[in-house]
């Protein structure tokens, strides 16, 4: 009102403060998205540092850092990772830390369709309890389970289920398991066989007159 009176125009002024303050949100869409973003991730509690995380894209590994702009993900070659907010909150993401650090691991394994089933159970059982006292990660206290369910092309298929402390000591878990197993199974005589498959082939009758 005051330069209006004074005769000073201020229509030039309102369309710079206009043009100039459209430049600068769009300048910083990307920031302010992160930001908000990050605000988002800290206050949902599904993400923290320590978690230990697989992207929808496939990357995987621990979350170190969550600032206002990026979250830095450190996988297990030790790289790093470094994903904005804005797109990892709305990325598909598992969350391996929750809502427990424990973790159950699958073992999938074939035995001769010669092999005594009940011997076979209790064996594996027995190499997977101690795997898990033993191993490094492994969870004492868990009672592994053994479920057969397949009849498969050379072998009978079962799944053996143990649980580590944390998705990071899988590895070193199946590894204790599957070489322990193999030597237990070659002194009970149990057979994990090669995959085979038989062909049949027939000749038209006219060929072989």
């Amino acid at each position: 009102v005051i330069l209006q009176t004074l005769g000073i125009s201020i229509t030039p002024i309102i369309t710079a403060l206009g043009v100039g303050g459209l430049a600068v949100a769009l300048a910083l869409q990307d920031t302010l998205a992160n930001l908000f973003a990050g605000i988002r991730i800290l206050a949902s509690g599904k993400l923290r540092t320590g978690d230990f995380v697989r992207l929808e894209t496939g990357q995987e590994g621990t979350i170190e850092d969550i600032t206002w702009a990026q979250t830095t993900i450190r996988q297990q070659p030790n790289n790093v990772v470094i994903v904005p907010n804005a797109k990892l909150s709305t990325a598909i993401t598992t969350n391996f830390s929750l809502p427990d650090i424990e973790q159950s691991v699958p073992v999938t394994l074939g035995v001769s369709y010669a092999s005594d089933l009940e011997q076979v159970e209790r064996v594996t059982l027995e190499v997977a309890r101690e795997v898990l006292r033993g191993a490094e990660g492994g969870v004492a206290g868990f009672e592994p389970a053994v479920r057969f369910h397949t009849f498969g092309e050379s072998s009978i298929q079962l799944t053996v289920v143990l649980r580590v402390m944390g998705y990071e000591n899988r590895a070193i878990v199946i590894h204790e398991f599957i070489k322990r197993l193999h030597k237990r199974y070659a002194a009970e005589g149990i057979e994990i066989p090669f995959p085979i498959r038989t062909v049949r082939m027939e000749r038209d009758a006219k060929e072989t007159s």
